[in-house]
């Protein structure tokens, strides 16, 4: 019996210690992916600036929000500069003798930054930030999200700046804040100022969905801007 329970603790030790050393490296591995990816989304998106016919900042930002998806991009005129602010996400597999192992997902959160001098090509810079740093960009992700399905599934007629004020923010909590909504033709382009809980971030976005007719649903898109 002595012998039979020292086999199983050395085995369950054996495990234990396998288990640790194949999640590292997992871990590891789908660390140097993040960073690997920060690294090609920060140059695949200056190639898009350098190749881009736009000038003005909308659509700069459009640009940069295409190739990053980044929630947060802001613009300082000053220094013709643009910082995408992004969570960058890899998974691995986790070992594990127990119930609760599989996907595990790894993040970090970066500042990406694309600065341009005329006479020059666009530069890009990769900066980590803490995770604190992604918390506005990750919440005004989520409310992005839940205004663009909100705005696709409202009727034509109430697709006014109250009515779609109402729509997104029932409670009052100022989290969206309708600017304009301009219809043309069978479009509308509805512009919101969206908001973080926390450290007073927002973020411009123009959303734009179809108007079939005077009733009906559409699909609706969204775009960050660089002010409504």
């Amino acid at each position: 019996m002595t012998i039979v329970l020292g086999i199983v603790v050395s085995w369950l030790w054996y495990r234990h210690w396998h288990d640790e050393n194949v999640n590292s490296e997992r871990r590891e591995k789908a660390l140097a992916q993040v960073f690997k990816q920060a690294r090609a989304t920060a140059n695949d998106t200056a190639r898009a600036l350098d190749t881009s016919v736009a000038t003005d900042a909308d659509a700069l930002i459009g640009v940069i929000w295409q190739h990053s998806k980044a929630p947060v991009i802001t613009y300082d005129a000053t220094r013709h500069e643009y910082t995408a602010t992004a969570t960058v996400a890899a998974q691995y597999n986790q070992e594990t003798m127990l119930p609760g192992g599989g996907p595990v997902q790894v993040t970090r959160c970066f500042a990406f930054i694309y600065n341009h001098d005329p006479s020059q090509a666009w530069t890009a810079r990769v900066s980590e930030r803490t995770d604190v740093a992604c918390r506005p960009s990750t919440q005004i992700s989520t409310r992005v999200r839940l205004a663009q399905t909100r705005i696709a599934s409202m009727n034509a007629e109430a697709l006014t700046k109250e009515g779609i004020n109402e729509a997104l923010d029932p409670t009052g909590r100022r989290s969206f804040d309708v600017k304009n909504v301009v219809r043309e033709g069978d479009t509308m382009t509805v512009s919101v100022l969206v908001s973080s809980s926390e450290t007073a971030v927002d973020q411009c976005y123009h959303f734009t969905r179809p108007v079939p007719g005077d009733e009906g649903h559409g699909s609706a898109t969204a775009v960050p801007a660089s002010s409504c």
